[in-house]
C-alpha cells in the first residue's frame, strides 16, 4: 500500500484543495542516491486551454514541483514534453526529461523573476567567452577565429554590439555601448520559456552571444555547441579524450539541445 505522505503522484498531479506545496529541498536533504518514483500513469498527453497546452497524465492535469499547472505555450512544445513522459519506462527519471525540467524552471522560477533572470544574463555581456582568445598555438587560434569571428560579426551587425577581443585570460572591459546593446537584446526576448531557454544555453556554454545566436536562428544547436567547445575539442585532439569528461559533456549537450528546442518551439 502506498504511503500517502510519500506518494510520487502528488509531485506532479496534486490533490484538490491542497494548499501547502512540498518541500523543494527534500531531495537535497536526503542521503545517498535518490530513489526514482515508479511510473504511475499509462498515458501522457496534453489538453488545449485558453492559457496554453497543459500536460496530462491519464487525463489529469500535471503540475510542476512548485504545484503550478504544467502548461506549455505551443502545441509543438507540448507534444515534445508529453513524449518525454510517455517514454519513461518503469520509473520516472528526471535526468532523461530535459524539456520537462526546463519547463518546470520556466514556470516555477523564471515567470515571477524575469528581472532577476535578465540581470543574471546581463552579467555575461561584459565577459563573453568569444571575446577571450588564445595567444598560441596557431591551430587553436585559427579554430577559435573560425568558430567565433562570425558570431562577433553577427553581434556587431545585428545587435549593434562591438566586442573588444583579448588574448589570454586577462579581463577586457567592453565598451558601455556594447554592454548596453546586449542587455537591451535580453530585454526584447519574448516569453518566459524563451528567456528560460536563453538562460540555460548561456550558463551551459559561458557565452550569451552564442545563446542569442541560437535564439535568433543564426546558429543551429549543433553549431553552437561546437563553437562553445572549441578549446575542449582542441585539447582532446592533443591529449586524447577523458571518458568522465566526455560523459559529462554528453549530459550537458542534451540539456543544451533541449534549451535550443524550447527556444525554437515556444
Amino acid at each position: 500500500m502506498t504511503d500517502p505522505k510519500n506518494d510520487a503522484t502528488r509531485d506532479w498531479l496534486g490533490e484538490p484543495g491542497e494548499i501547502k506545496p512540498p518541500d523543494p529541498h527534500a531531495i537535497a536533504r536526503g542521503h545517498g542516491k535518490p530513489v526514482l518514483p515508479k511510473r504511475f500513469y499509462k498515458e501522457a498527453g496534453f489538453s488545449e486551454t485558453e492559457a496554453g497546452f497543459g500536460l496530462t497524465l491519464d487525463g489529469r492535469p500535471a503540475r510542476t514541483p512548485a504545484r503550478n499547472l504544467l502548461r506549455l505555450p505551443t502545441r509543438a512544445l507540448a507534444e515534445r514534453v508529453a513524449a518525454e513522459w510517455q517514454a519513461q519506462a518503469e520509473v520516472i527519471d528526471p535526468a532523461k526529461m530535459p524539456l520537462t525540467r526546463l519547463a518546470n524552471s520556466a514556470i516555477d522560477g523564471v515567470a515571477e523573476r524575469r528581472d532577476e533572470v535578465a540581470a543574471d544574463l546581463g552579467a555575461y555581456a561584459g565577459t563573453d567567452l568569444v571575446a577571450y582568445r588564445a595567444s598560441d598555438p596557431p591551430r587553436l587560434i585559427a579554430a577559435q577565429s573560425e568558430a567565433w569571428d562570425p558570431i562577433v560579426d553577427w553581434a556587431r551587425d545585428a545587435l549593434g554590439a562591438r566586442l573588444v577581443l583579448s588574448e589570454g585570460v586577462m579581463h577586457v572591459t567592453q565598451p558601455d555601448e556594447t554592454v548596453a546593446a546586449i542587455r537591451a537584446e535580453i530585454g526584447r526576448v519574448d516569453g518566459t520559456f524563451r528567456l528560460a531557454a536563453l538562460h540555460a544555453m548561456t550558463t551551459l556554454t559561458g557565452s550569451l552571444l552564442i545563446a542569442l545566436a541560437v535564439l535568433h536562428g543564426r546558429l543551429t544547436a549543433e553549431q553552437a555547441w561546437a563553437a562553445a567547445h572549441v578549446d575542449e575539442t582542441f585539447q582532446a585532439s592533443v591529449w586524447g579524450s577523458d571518458a568522465e569528461a566526455e560523459a559529462r559533456l554528453v549530459t550537458r549537450k542534451a540539456e543544451f539541445e533541449a534549451a535550443a528546442a524550447t527556444a525554437a518551439l515556444a
